[in-house]
């Protein structure tokens, strides 16, 4: 598209003004703005500040709301059969090829303290491995006890990707095949002042931000990864984001459920720490199945308690899913992600008339994502299955005290001496804290079970730092 074709089209829904320094810019900046602009679908961006920006639209909460039934972490009575079949159907999948691990990696490790990509930062105990390597360990164990090697996709963020390439070429790719990892980038959406018009960063360029972890979706269609995985006979992808250290990249009995069930986008939860935890909420509204968010969830049902005191609400969402690859075509059919977008105002640096950037110190922008738990409701027969907070999640997203490093790495060590002791492992204690620092590469074991083949010390000394590779 020439330039006088991408100035009519702007024009023709309001938004010429991202053209107001066209003629002072050089061919340069000519070329970077005009490849925002083309990447941009007008007719979405007319609607969505008719829809969204120029009018707040209205989420009706649903009138009925229920706990979810999620299935429990071990088969409760009767349902031994379904899990032993689920288990050998997970380890089936893996065997024939058909499953795909889908890494969401777009974030920076700004907050904290590290200047790159998130998954780059240092966060086990003993051998200070990245989340890259952590992931990278868990996925070639499996690929070894399957006898077929997994295939990685791994989403980055326009800021983010080739640091992101960079490192894992700097590493050999952790000892992974190259062939079998694909980066591809987030989608981008544009910030709106709140009267509806494109703001410029520059003046040569849109005020951009990532586009929400439901974006991803759109972008393994845009990227060519969904045909990749269709190419490959790929019929599920394990989901999960970059900040979390004790997560299951692969879960043979998850991903069984997930397809002994007929379900189309299955999800991991948890016991919620408290009644008002900020995690979205696992719900039943008006008969389907969906996640509201903390926010969202009345007090009164947050607080509800069932007879024994256990809350009645208590189902929380960690980013952890299984997702049909048919699934997703369907979603994305036509190119259009059909998934609710979400708006937030925020403080966002602009460009005005003049030319001067203007750094407000109050909220003047809109912006819009969309999130991944939003499809749960148009999916067929999804399900939630329940794990455990201490076997699978301690996130990394602070630079101290809740949800820091301190923190997972304390709970990386809790795992291990949990696994250990299980094995018949002594482990020593100083109250309720363990008197000791423990890692456990996943190559020597990914999980309780499969540690109690290998060969281990009878006991862990006091303040012995044990690391297992």
């Amino acid at each position: 598209m020439n330039a006088t074709e991408l100035k009519n089209s702007f024009a023709s829904i309001g938004q010429q003004s991202v053209f107001r320094f066209w003629d002072h810019l050089n061919d340069t900046s000519k070329h970077k703005l005009a490849a925002q602009l083309e990447a941009i679908d007008t007719s979405l961006i007319a609607q969505l500040a008719e829809e969204y920006v120029r009018t707040k639209p209205k989420f009706p909460h649903p009138g009925d709301i229920q706990p979810v039934k999620a299935y429990p972490r071990t088969a409760g009575p009767g349902q031994e059969s379904l899990y032993r079949q689920a288990a050998e159907r997970g380890q089936q999948l893996l065997k024939d090829g058909k499953v795909a691990a889908f890494l969401v990696a777009g974030g920076q490790g700004t907050r904290l303290g590290y200047e790159g990509p998130k998954g780059e930062y240092p966060v086990t105990p003993i051998k200070h491995k990245p989340l890259f390597l952590v992931f990278a360990e868990q996925l070639l164990a499996h690929s070894r006890d399957c006898g077929r090697a997994i295939p990685w996709y791994i989403m980055t963020s326009d800021v983010n990707d080739a640091p992101t390439r960079a490192f894992f070429a700097k590493h050999n790719h952790f000892g992974y095949d190259p062939k079998l990892i694909r980066f591809f980038q987030q989608g981008m959406m544009p910030a709106f002042s709140t009267d509806g018009h494109l703001l410029l960063a520059h003046k040569d360029s849109l005020a951009l931000s990532p586009d929400g972890h439901g974006g991803s979706l759109r972008a393994l269609l845009k990227s060519g990864a969904l045909a990749d995985m269709k190419s490959r006979g790929i019929e599920h992808l394990s989901y999960f984001q970059v900040d979390n250290p004790l997560v299951q990249c692969i879960d043979p009995l998850f991903l069984g459920l997930h397809d002994t069930t007929g379900s189309e986008m299955s999800s991991k939860t948890i016991p919620k720490a408290h009644a008002k935890e900020r995690v979205g909420n696992f719900c039943v509204g008006d008969g389907v199945l969906q996640v509201i968010e903390y926010s969202d969830l009345p007090d009164a049902l947050a607080v509800q308690k069932n007879p024994d005191g256990s809350l009645r609400f208590d189902a929380g969402s960690i980013a952890i899913h299984a997702l049909r690859v048919s699934f997703i075509e369907r979603l994305t059919a036509g190119g259009k992600l059909q998934l609710p977008w979400h708006r937030a105002e925020k403080k966002v640096n602009f460009v005005d008339a003049s030319g001067h950037v203007v750094k407000p110190d109050k909220p003047n922008a809109v912006k819009l994502e969309q999130f991944v738990f939003d499809a749960i409701p148009l999916a067929h027969n999804a399900i939630v299955y329940t794990t455990d907070r201490g076997e699978e999640f301690s996130p990394v997203k602070n630079a101290e005290g809740h949800d820091s490093p301190e923190t997972s790495r304390r709970d990386q060590t809790i795992r291990a001496a949990k696994w250990l002791a299980a094995a018949g492992v002594a482990v020593p204690k100083q109250g309720e804290e363990i008197d000791a620092v423990i890692e456990i590469s996943p190559l020597f074991a990914v999980s309780a079970e499969q540690l109690k083949t290998r060969k281990l010390p009878k006991a862990v000394a006091k303040g012995e730092q044990l690391y297992l590779g």
